[in-house]
């Protein structure tokens, strides 16, 4: 003969632990979440919106500066075995001759985060031509940024997005 056990009774005890264990759960995923959340954080486009507001009219008339030179300036990107780039620029003036003298830095950014960003130093190789490599670039979407200085002022700036395999 089976003898039938009587179910244990809810106590009050029984009820205080499982709210104390279904919270504890849900507070410690949400802080685990929160950490992982914090850690990853890329960061922002810009430090200060508001200097980056003050700044917006001299970028407009450096931009209306470089469009009335009407150069011609052409980037190629091209991968190694070992997972590099090679940068090669040519810059032209508006009449199409070569442009020589130039200081010209490249950079590859992540579009979505800015700590995976690769500087490239771009030497001049030939007239108007400039090259630079990058050792170590994973595959994917990037933003190439060209700036070209010259006498200490910046009177070049591109920014085009590429895909590397």
């Amino acid at each position: 003969m089976s003898r039938a056990r009587a179910p244990k009774p809810l106590t009050g005890r029984k009820v205080f632990f499982m709210l104390v264990a279904f919270f504890g759960v849900v507070i410690g995923v949400n802080l685990v979440m929160m950490r992982l959340a914090i850690q990853t954080l890329p960061g922002t486009e810009v430090d200060s919106a508001y200097s980056a507001s003050l700044a917006y009219e001299k970028e407009i008339a450096k931009a209306r500066e470089q469009t009335a030179r009407n150069w011609k300036v052409d980037a190629h990107v091209e991968r190694s075995g070992q997972g590099g780039a090679t940068l090669q620029v040519e810059a032209r003036d508006n009449t199409g001759r070569p442009m020589t003298g130039l200081k010209f830095e490249g950079r590859f950014e992540r579009p979505t985060d800015r700590r995976a960003d690769l500087p490239v130093v771009l030497a001049e190789t030939g007239i108007g031509i400039y090259r630079g490599s990058a050792a170590d670039i994973a595959a994917g979407q990037w933003d190439l940024v060209l700036e070209g200085v010259a006498a200490g002022r910046r009177v070049f700036l591109s920014k085009n997005r590429v895909l590397l395999n």
